[in-house]
């Protein structure tokens, strides 16, 4: 899968969890706008791989988890991670709600409330996640 690809797949993500919240499917919001994180994150982990070499097992192993931090990691983005989190404390939160987000939320019925604090969290245009991620892809 091409890094674009992964960055479309991002957006997409979280516009059809904006359009899902709107229609108050709150539980999908929640999942899809998650999803759009770790979409993010692995777009900007591909930046790691190189053409014409064979990348580490560990990090292709690595790249398939869920995991936000790990993929923080994987992504070479832990420094920069904190430095955002120290110097913008709209950002800090932001990244702190989103990081409660987990796979599992698929099998889990969300109230408006915590779907549509993620997607403000991934979403906000000044301070959010993906915002951020976007720098780095």
């Amino acid at each position: 899968m091409l890094r674009t690809d992964l960055q479309k797949l991002s957006q997409a993500k979280l516009d059809d969890a904006l359009f899902l919240c709107q229609a108050g499917r709150y539980s999908n919001a929640y999942y899809l706008a998650g999803y759009s994180v770790e979409l993010g994150l692995k777009a900007c982990a591909s930046r790691q791989i190189f053409k014409h070499q064979i990348p580490d097992k560990a990090f292709v192993n690595g790249i398939l988890t869920h995991d936000f931090p790990k993929l923080v990691n994987l992504a070479g983005l832990k420094s920069k991670l904190k430095k955002a989190q120290d110097e913008d404390r709209a950002f800090s939160a932001n990244w702190a709600i989103t990081a409660e987000w987990s796979p599992d939320a698929r099998y889990v019925m969300t109230e408006a409330t915590s779907a549509e604090g993620l997607l403000t969290a991934v979403g906000d245009p000044d301070h959010g996640v993906l915002k951020w991620i976007k720098t780095h892809w």
